[in-house]
């Protein structure tokens, strides 16, 4: 039998995405008569404050990061962020809308075949509400009872539904608050460290070391990798 021996084929050369490194952190000082006097544990409670600010504070920049990609949907029949009414609430049709355009272009799913979705809680209720075939489906019926992704609550139409408070939000010309959910794919965003997020323990230069800081300090950056992974749906909500 003849044997074809098949050539090697170029790889092609790769595009590069800028990541600008940034230094974010933040501090608090407490006192040595407030943990003397205090009924409660003030180093434990100062650590779960420090905590949750340094989460909420860079979930803040890579949410802004993601919500400037050029792809997006618009909830109802708006064309525009402006155009959006109250009436535009969030819809199944959407997330199909985003994963199909996902699928079609090629983006890698964030866990097996689902992408991310990240809605706002009042999005995921204005979803859930939406009675039919093919709505909101808890996602035990589809995977073992076991943690899922942090803030999972459903999947839909090709995506796992995640409720945070901090999808970004505006109020656009005609009063309507307007929510913008992210729906990725694995290759949405790239980020680069140089040093992660880590808790620092301020020197006590007070001469009778009554002054105690601690903080938490980042130094890194976030940038949108490959906007076909991505895609915005912004839109208005019933719940007040």
């Amino acid at each position: 039998f003849p044997v074809t021996i098949l050539s090697s084929v170029a790889f092609g050369n790769p595009s590069t995405v800028t990541v600008t490194l940034n230094e974010y952190g933040n501090a608090v000082t407490t006192t040595k008569k407030l943990n003397l006097t205090s009924f409660n544990d003030v180093d434990a409670a100062l650590a779960d404050v420090i905590a949750y600010n340094a989460a909420d504070s860079i979930d803040v920049v890579v949410a802004n990061v993601l919500t400037g990609g050029t792809n997006v949907i618009y909830g109802g029949t708006a064309t525009g962020a402006s155009g959006v009414t109250a009436s535009g609430t969030m819809a199944v049709a959407d997330i199909r809308e985003a994963v199909t355009q996902l699928r079609t272009n090629k983006a890698v799913p964030r866990i097996g075949e689902l992408y991310a979705a990240y809605l706002h809680p009042r999005q995921s209720a204005d979803l859930r509400a939406e009675a039919g075939t093919g709505g909101f489906q808890e996602l035990t019926k589809y995977v073992e009872r076991t943690p899922f992704v942090a803030g999972a609550v459903g999947a839909l139409e090709g995506a796992y539904i995640v409720e945070t408070p901090r999808v970004p939000s505006e109020t656009n010309a005609s009063s309507v608050v307007v929510y913008k959910a992210v729906v990725a794919g694995r290759e949405a965003l790239a980020e680069a460290l140089a040093q992660d997020t880590s808790v620092v323990i301020g020197p006590e230069i007070d001469a009778l070391r009554r002054f105690r800081t601690i903080g938490w300090y980042l130094f890194g950056g976030w940038n949108r990798l490959r906007e076909a992974a991505l895609y915005r749906i912004e839109t208005a909500t019933t719940i007040n």
